[in-house]
C-alpha cells in the first residue's frame, strides 16, 4: 500500500493507495503543533489497513515546513521505510520553467503530474485551497508558471475580521446576484467573485500562452465554483493524491531537477 499525504495550511488530505486504485481518503485540519507520535495515533485510527505489517510506503507533500518533519516521521514508524518528499528536486519527467523552482510549493507539482498523465497537455489546473492557484503545463511537458490568489474562505475571512458591520455567514451560491440582504449580498459577492475570477484568469491565461487548455479544478470548493463557472471543463476531487501516486511510481528515490 502507498500512504499519500499533502500538508496543506488549513487541511491536511490523506489517501491510502493498493496499486493505482485510491482506496480511501480523508481529511484533517492542519494543526502545526501536533508531534509525530500524535500523528502516527491519527493515522492509525484513520488507516487501521496500515497495522497488518510493514512494507509499505509513503509519499508526502507538505507547505507547512513546522508540520513536514511529523508527518514524515509518522510515516515512517507506519510504513517502515522513509517517505518521499516531494519537492523541485524529484524526479517527475516535467520541465520546471519557474525561475525559482524551488519555490513552487509541492502540492502544485503534484497536480502538474496528475494533469498529464490523466488529461494531456496543455491544462490548466485551479486549485481552490487557502489560496486559489493556477497551474499552466504545455506541450512536452514544460511547466510554465500560474497565478496564486487569496483563497475563497481566505478572503472572505479577512473581509469580515477588516469590516465592523459585516458579520460571518455561509458560503454557498446565492439565488440571485443581487443580494436582498447583507449576507446575499456578501455570497453573491464572494462566490461570484470567485467565478469571474477563475473565468477572466483562465482566458488571460489561454491568450496569452495562445493555447486552449483543458481546465481541471481541484481543492475543497472546486464543484461549488464550477458549477456556475463557464471556463473549468471538469472537477478532480483526488487530482493531488493521484499526483502523489505518479511521482512516488516515477522517481524511484533519486533527487534530480528534472
Amino acid at each position: 500500500m502507498l500512504l499519500a499525504i499533502d500538508v496543506g495550511n488549513t487541511e491536511v488530505t490523506l489517501g491510502l493507495f493498493e496499486g493505482r486504485k485510491l482506496t480511501r481518503s480523508f481529511r484533517l485540519s492542519s494543526e502545526t503543533r501536533r508531534t509525530a507520535d500524535e500523528v502516527a495515533l491519527a493515522l492509525r485510527q484513520i488507516f487501521p489497513e496500515l497495522l497488518a505489517g510493514k512494507g509499505h510506503a509513503a509519499v508526502i507533500a507538505s507547505v507547512v515546513p513546522t508540520a513536514t518533519a511529523s508527518f514524515a516521521l509518522a510515516a515512517r514508524k507506519l510504513c517502515g521505510a522513509r517517505a518521499l518528499e516531494v519537492t523541485s528536486r524529484i524526479r517527475t519527467g516535467i520541465t520546471l520553467e519557474y525561475r525559482d523552482p524551488d519555490s513552487i510549493g509541492a502540492d502544485r507539482i503534484a497536480n502538474a503530474a496528475a494533469a498529464l498523465e490523466r488529461y494531456g497537455a496543455p491544462v490548466v489546473v485551479v486549485d481552490f485551497g487557502t489560496a486559489t492557484t493556477f497551474d499552466v503545463i504545455v506541450k512536452d511537458r514544460r511547466y510554465l508558471g500560474g497565478v496564486i490568489a487569496p483563497g475563497i474562505v481566505t478572503g472572505a475571512e479577512h473581509l469580515i475580521r477588516r469590516a465592523a458591520r459585516l458579520s460571518a455567514f455561509e458560503l454557498r451560491p446565492p439565488q440571485r446576484v443581487v443580494g436582498r440582504s447583507t449576507e446575499e449580498s456578501l455570497q453573491a459577492g464572494v462566490y461570484y467573485g470567485a467565478v469571474g475570477q477563475v473565468d477572466a484568469i483562465v482566458r488571460r491565461i489561454a491568450k496569452e500562452e495562445r493555447i486552449r487548455p483543458k481546465v481541471i479544478a481541484t481543492g475543497g470548493l472546486a464543484s461549488m465554483i464550477a458549477a456556475h463557472s463557464e471556463t473549468i471543463q471538469k472537477v478532480d476531487p483526488d487530482l493531488t493524491l493521484q499526483g502523489l501516486r505518479i511521482i512516488h511510481e516515477g522517481a524511484k528515490g533519486k533527487r534530480t531537477r528534472t
